[in-house]
């Protein structure tokens, strides 16, 4: 099928809003048609009553689930934007390694993990550190709400392209061993991950427990109200010395009270107020 008519395509929207709160805007609705393609082809679907047909009799299972999981964008590789994660080595883990000297411990989170290069990446630079973290409980947890990209991220087998992709050849051959099917990744470091398919608007794991936390990219394609849900979400997760890094182009100014801007550490933001409190905060703009 080479076009969705528009009660296709308004379908096909509020699908994936209800499904992961994204919003699917005209300037995205070109790659529709591109991205379904081979799904429609699997299936045999052609027109747009067949694939109406298929959405009614399926709404609930593999077909709008393989549909979804189409639709989002899982583009990631190791070490994405290498200055983000030398600020994270170089200032943003020694400050909260001060801070919470008492407990050593450390919990990671890493939201819209997609196939799990973010969190793994996490965990070699606390691998390659050994004498820093000796005696630390370092915990990287992985969320994506896409089921077939948690499956991938769980699996830790990656093509020769995904891991020269941000990876030097010694970092390949020291976390990853060469199978007839791909990288996989060493039992050692696939022990320091733990990998889950959830959606960060309904729930949050070990709610004030996480030290850092990575959402980057993931609220680009929320509409106001949602992303407003997913700043509450992400307060819920965090205590008063937590930090939240955020994607380059996104923001909290007028979009939330639960979080605010650190002064020491540009892109980073750090809880403004609890996420529990059970009132309405006055937005970041204005504090």
């Amino acid at each position: 099928m080479t076009q969705l008519d528009e009660l296709s395509f308004g379908l096909i929207s509020s699908l994936l809003q209800a499904r992961t709160g994204q919003e699917l805007t005209e300037t995205r609705r070109w790659r529709v048609g591109t991205v379904l393609s081979p799904l429609f082809r699997d299936y045999g679907i052609t027109t747009s009553s067949q694939f109406l047909a298929k959405i009614t009799e399926d709404e609930k299972g593999s077909f709008v689930a393989e549909m979804i999981d189409a639709l989002l964008n899982n583009e990631t590789y190791f070490f994405r934007d290498p200055a983000v994660f030398n600020t994270i080595r170089e200032q943003v883990l020694p400050q909260l390694a001060a801070k919470l000297a008492n407990r050593k411990q450390l919990r990671i989170w890493s939201v819209g993990c997609s196939t799990g290069q973010e969190a793994l990446s996490l965990a070699m630079m606390f691998a390659e550190a050994p004498s820093t973290w000796d005696g630390w409980t370092i915990e990287v947890v992985g969320t994506d709400v896409s089921a077939k990209a948690i499956a991938a991220a769980r699996r830790g087998v990656y093509s020769h392209f995904e891991v020269q992709r941000g990876l030097a050849i010694g970092q390949m051959l020291r976390f990853f061993d060469e199978t007839p099917t791909g990288w996989r990744v060493k039992p050692e470091l696939a022990r320091m991950v733990e990998f889950s398919e959830e959606n960060l608007l309904d729930k949050v794991p070990k709610p004030g427990s996480f030290d850092l936390i990575l959402c980057r990219n993931v609220l680009l394609y929320f509409d106001l109200a949602t992303r407003t849900r997913a700043f509450q979400r992400l307060g819920e997760a965090m205590h008063s010395n937590s930090l939240l890094l955020l994607g380059g182009g996104e923001t909290v100014v007028g979009q939330t009270g639960y979080v605010k801007p650190d002064d020491s550490l540009p892109s980073f933001f750090k809880l403004a107020k609890s996420a529990s409190d059970g009132h309405d905060f006055q937005l970041a703009a204005s504090s």
